[in-house]
This record gives C-alpha cells, sequence and structure tokens, in this order.
C-alpha cells in the first residue's frame, strides 16, 4: 500500500498532558498513565478499548511491556520504535498500516518522563544508555552530549552562512513570546534578544537562553480510522502525511553538519499530503535548541538553505508573525521532558480543534509537525489537517 493511499484515512481524536515542570513523587510511568487516561476520555472512549500501542524512554529498552502491564490492556499492535525525541512522530506512520489493515481500532501514543525531579534516576539512565548507544567518533573526547552537537552545527551554520548570535536568539525570543500567551507553559516571563545574548554561555555560540528546559512531563494521544473518528465526540485531526529519515546517527558523521535529513522527511511528507510549505497555517518544529528551528525552516522548504536566521527575524515566527511556529512555547520555554515530540503533536492538534485560548491561530485548518532526536539525527515529519482539507 502507497503512503499516499494512507492520506487523511486515520485521525488524532483524542490527546491528554499531565505533570508538566515538576511532578514531585510521581514515576514516569504514573504520570504517562494520567496522561494516557485524559487523552483516552478526550476521545470519547474507555481504556479497554485501546487495542493499539506506541511508546518509548530512554531510560528502558522494554518500556512498552511495563506500560502495557501498568495500563492494563491487551494490544493487537506493538510498536516500541525507538529514535529520540522524533519518536512519537515517527509512530504515526506503522500505527495508520495498523489501523487501516484491521489490526487495531484504536492506538495510543504515550511518553512521560520525571528526568527533572527524578536526577538520581536520570544519571542512571545517562550512563546506561552510553553503553547502549556507543558513539566512537565522539564519546573518547567527552563532549557536552547532546550541546556540544548542536553548538556544533550553530557555529558552522553561523561561517557558512553568515546567521547571527542575533538570528538564534530571535528563536527563544519568539518562543517565550508564545509561551506567554499559554498558562501551561513553564516559563512565561519577558524575555529580550539581550537576554539571550548576555546569559551564561554553555558552549559557544549558545548561551543557556538558547537551549531548551529540563522539565518533567507527559503526553499521550489516541489514533483511529477516519470512519469511526467522524462518530467520536471531539473534531478529528486527519493525518494526510508522514515520513521518517535517519542519515546519521554521530553528529560527526554528517555530510554537512547544516543539512539534516529532515530535507527527506519533508519532502515525502508533503507529497504524501499533496501540500506544500506555503499551504502550511501552523508549525511545530523540535526546538531543543535555538539553531533547531533555523535548521529545519530551511530543510523543510519554508525558505532557501542558509536564509534561515533573516527568515525568522523581526517576529517573524512570533505572535503576530507571518508564519506562527511553537505556538505553545515550544521545548524552550513550554516544556522538554527528555523526549518532546509528542507534545508538538498535542499543541498542533488543539490548533486545529481551536482550543488554543489566547495563543489560538486565527481559522488554522493545517499544521506542520516536525520531530528530531538524538543529535541531528532523526527526522519525522507530519502534516495534519482539519475536515475540509480532506
Amino acid at each position: 500500500m502507497s503512503g499516499n493511499t494512507l492520506r487523511g484515512r486515520c485521525a488524532i481524536v483524542g490527546a491528554g498532558q499531565y505533570g508538566l515542570g515538576q511532578a514531585a513523587g510521581y514515576s514516569e510511568i504514573e504520570i504517562l498513565a494520567k496522561a494516557a487516561s485524559l487523552a483516552v476520555a478526550d476521545a470519547g472512549l474507555r481504556m479497554r478499548d485501546i487495542d493499539g500501542i506506541a511508546t518509548a524512554s530512554v531510560s528502558a529498552t522494554m518500556w512498552p511491556m511495563p506500560v502495557i502491564e501498568y495500563l492494563g490492556i491487551r494490544p493487537t499492535f506493538i510498536n516500541g520504535t525507538m529514535l529520540g525525541g522524533s519518536s512519537f512522530v515517527a509512530h504515526l506512520e506503522a500505527a495508520m498500516h495498523a489501523l487501516d489493515v484491521g489490526r487495531c481500532n484504536a492506538v495510543l501514543v504515550c511518553y512521560g518522563s520525571t528526568q527533572r525531579t527524578a536526577q538520581v534516576g536520570r544519571r542512571q539512565a545517562t550512563e546506561y544508555r552510553k553503553l547502549l548507544d556507543p558513539q566512537p567518533y565522539e564519546a573518547p573526547y567527552q563532549p557536552l552530549s547532546p550541546l556540544s552537537s548542536y553548538a556544533l552545527a550553530a557555529a558552522r551554520h553561523m561561517h557558512q552562512y553568515g546567521t547571527t548570535r542575533e538570528h538564534l536568539a530571535e528563536v527563544a525570543v519568539a518562543a517565550r513570546q508564545w509561551a506567554m500567551l499559554n498558562p501551561e507553559a513553564q516559563q512565561r516571563d519577558p524575555l529580550t534578544v539581550d537576554d539571550v545574548l548576555n546569559a551564561r554561555m554553555v558552549s559557544d555560540p549558545l548561551t543557556v537562553r538558547d537551549c531548551c528546559l529540563v522539565t518533567d512531563g507527559a503526553g499521550a494521544f489516541v489514533m483511529t480510522r477516519a470512519d469511526r473518528a467522524r462518530d467520536l465526540p471531539r473534531p478529528p485531526v486527519y493525518i494526510l502525511g508522514n515520513s521518517t529519515a535517519v542519515w546519521n546517527r554521530q553528529v560527526s558523521s554528517m555530510e554537512d553538519l547544516t543539512v539534516t535529513a529532515a530535507q527527506q522527511s519533508g519532502r515525502l511528507a508533503f507529497e504524501m499530503a499533496g501540500l506544500t510549505p506555503g499551504d502550511m497555517d501552523v508549525v511545530e518544529l523540535y526546538d531543543a535548541f535555538t539553531i533547531n528551528p533555523i535548521l529545519f525552516l530551511e530543510d523543510l522548504g519554508f525558505c532557501k538553505k542558509g536564509e534561515g536566521g533573516p527568515y525568522v527575524s523581526g517576529g517573524a515566527i512570533a505572535p503576530g508573525g507571518s508564519l506562527p511556529v511553537n505556538t505553545n512555547g515550544g521545548g524552550l520555554s513550554c516544556v522538554h521532558p527528555g523526549m518532546y515530540g509528542i507534545f508538538l503533536i498535542i499543541e498542533a492538534l488543539r490548533q486545529l480543534r481551536g482550543e488554543c485560548g489566547e495563543r489560538q491561530v486565527e481559522n488554522a485548518q493545517l499544521a506542520l509537525v516536525h520531530g528530531n532526536g538524538g543529535t541531528l539525527s532523526s527526522q519525522s515529519t507530519a502534516i495534519l489537517g482539519t475536515e475540509i482539507t480532506l
């Protein structure tokens, strides 16, 4: 079955979040279960209706099994693919196939992390990942991972295209302006370009304000076939395109530090959807660092390679700008519990359902979601739309 055949045949019908910021006293599976329960209820379903699951975690290689056990479900479709922060965007395609062929009827995609409050567990997980995920060309030099890798990409972009630290700062300021409109965002104080530039340098050219938050948080959403979605209580958001691409694991293995596999995932997602960047009303990009949105806007085709810095300047991606980007405040100002990708989808869903209050983008009908994992390693793009976009 071709990817285009799947266009609009499945929809996201419910979503939930829990424990954003600090979830002291909870484990990650507990806040995951709370977000999952909220998502299932939002979809007008019960947990016993869930017969498919997709989930991943940095803390356990067999993570789907304890999640299934904890939720008390018996799924006929299980996906534990782990691609870092892009995992939950990448989970869409396999779930669409499973739904479309009748393997299952309702898929729960879920994630939870208490990386901020469970510091001991976080350190143990970091050491464990080093054993499971060796990076032989980088590990001997003990870089500040992943920060050093993104700083390297930022420095190269600045050298190659004249991108400035002010351009990077504009990304952080725009994210904060969106966060100030979002009561769930963790950082809502005003932020200026000078604040970003004068903040503590952590890996040149990135200051602490160029870097994502470290928070707890859980998110979940539910997918069904489109024919069933129309009978559920909430407006369905249809999956029009989705593709995932991986070209490297280590940043040192990239052919060009300014070009990511988003070029491939974006092209294929747009082809599946039959749409272009110019059609998008809302864009949700994985912004672990301020260089990310600049790279992804270029690679996804919103501007030419090397023009991302000027493109984001002057409030262009902030509220009131020409392109609404990261409307919840993103990983830079809203929430970032280790892997952020699931929150991209939840924010896009809410925008297309018109539920975002002060930050609502008027008449939003089409949204692009783009997830990133590892150190500019895995890239996954999805195009979502309302009923009128089918």
